[in-house]
């Protein structure tokens, strides 16, 4: 289909019915979107991932599950097919509850891709009825039909090629037909059929990869607020939207924690040059921003973000002064069991590097014992949690005279557990407590994005 947009909706777009309702509003006044990716419920997510850690009692099982019902039955109330509604919903809080008690049993990655699936399941369902309810064909796609992903439960990797074989086979025709297609975002399966997820904020993943198998000409992403800003605005309430960014500069931003926009969104949208828009589904007259190759303006700083749940881990040993390999050796303990390490610093008898505990689904920090006891074998290792990571994003850093002294100055007063700059002219990094982070982000807002 030609200048085909794919509409992403997140979490609080598809909130309740009325929130869903606006969703349709957006989505029938642009003719071109006919393929519409959802997000679960407002906080569905959540409840999912507390029922798949095997931590509760029956009885706090029975409260999720009531909160599950309760979300649901609110769309369900206004909808005109109640009795259908009803059955397909307790058929899944049916399945949550069984595979629940198995976690209660022994958790696992792929049982917790299993119940969180039902999220996405459960409102791509109940918005074809609203757009049934309001006058407008719709149909439901399961997206693992298409979806095709490694076994890497929690957060599993596209097979990319796979993809868009199945998508030419058994979505596109769709997309030519009267109904609008919706589909889930977040979800895939493996080889083997079975359900997998593409880690926490992964529907906006699933939007720009579907777009890139279906050669859309916009990926439209539209969630609560107006567009992306140069920090989150509930932290920083002086925090302004920006107009227009680059691929560069909105991929940093993903990178180090802005909410608006999952890590991963933009490669697929790169790989095909997609324009992406990102804008409120509540207030779509407000415009929004759009992310493109490129941009009019390059300032120096265009925004800050912050990243909480980091890890860091110092190993130090006076074998590494003047020894080779090893540096080889301990990213190749990481690699073997599969940590990617974030930021990097070194000294002459030590090195310093973040973990990133924030994009498996299961929310799980897993630094395993026996990754630490190979690392013991030849170092010294420290581990510090309850960190945050505070990130400048801006252009040509590097070769501009005065960038970190304007940085530093503006938080002086917040002790720095580690920084990281020189590696890419587009960002410098700020490790420091959970209880600074917050303060820091908005001293650098004040200093270098109010002035």
């Amino acid at each position: 289909m030609e200048n085909l947009d794919i509409a992403k909706f997140g979490g609080t777009s598809v909130a309740n019915f009325a929130a869903m309702s606006s969703c349709v509003k957006v989505v029938v006044s642009n003719p071109k979107t006919r393929l519409v990716v959802v997000s679960a419920c407002a906080g569905v997510t959540n409840i999912l991932v507390e029922l798949a850690s095997g931590a509760l009692s029956r009885e706090e099982c029975e409260g999720k599950i009531a909160k599950l019902r309760a979300i649901h039955q609110e769309i369900i109330g206004n909808l005109d097919n109640k009795e259908a509604c009803t059955a397909e919903l307790e058929s899944h809080l049916t399945e949550i509850k069984n595979l629940a008690a198995q976690a209660a049993m022994e958790r696992s990655d792929d049982l917790t891709d299993r119940i969180v699936s039902h999220g996405e399941l459960l409102s791509s369902y109940l918005i074809v009825e609203v757009f049934k309810k309001l006058g407008h064909k719709a149909r439901c796609f399961d997206v693992r039909s298409v979806m095709r992903t490694d076994s890497a439960f929690g957060c599993a990797r596209p097979l990319v090629e796979v993809l868009a074989a199945l998508c030419r086979q058994n979505l596109m025709p769709l997309l030519d037909e009267d109904a609008i297609v919706v589909t889930q975002g977040f979800i895939g399966s493996n080889s083997e059929g079975m359900t997998t997820t593409l880690g926490r904020g992964g529907s906006d993943y699933s939007a720009a990869l579907l777009g890139e198998a279906c050669n859309a000409a916009t990926i439209s992403i539209w969630t609560d607020v107006p567009g992306v800003y140069t920090t989150d605005p509930r932290l920083v309430p002086h925090a302004k939207p920006i107009d227009e960014l680059t691929y560069l500069e909105a991929a940093e931003m993903a990178t180090f924690g802005a909410k608006i926009l999952h890590p991963s969104t933009l490669v697929p949208a790169v790989r095909r040059n997609i324009p992406v828009f990102v804008g409120s589904s509540k207030e779509p007259e407000k415009g929004g921003t759009w992310v493109k190759p490129e941009t009019e303006t390059h300032p120096s700083f265009r925004a800050v973000a912050l990243r909480k749940n980091q890890t860091l881990i110092v190993l130090a040993s006076p074998k590494m002064v003047g020894a080779s390999g090893f540096l080889a050796r301990v990213f190749g303990i990481f690699a073997k069991y599969g940590k990617s390490v974030d930021l990097v610093s070194t000294s002459e008898v030590s090195i310093a590097v973040t973990l990133d505990a924030g994009s498996n689904t299961s929310g799980i920090t897993s630094i395993s014992e026996e990754m630490l006891n190979e690392l013991r074998e030849f170092c010294h290792v420290r581990v510090e949690g309850k960190l945050s990571l505070v990130a400048i994003i801006g252009n040509e850093m590097s070769k501009t005279a005065g960038i970190t002294a304007k940085a530093f100055d503006a938080i002086e007063k917040y002790a720095v557990r580690m920084i990281c700059y020189g590696a890419s002219n587009h960002n410098l990094c700020f490790l420091l407590s959970e209880e600074d982070a917050v303060p820091a982000l908005t001293e650098l807002h004040q200093h270098l994005l109010e002035a």
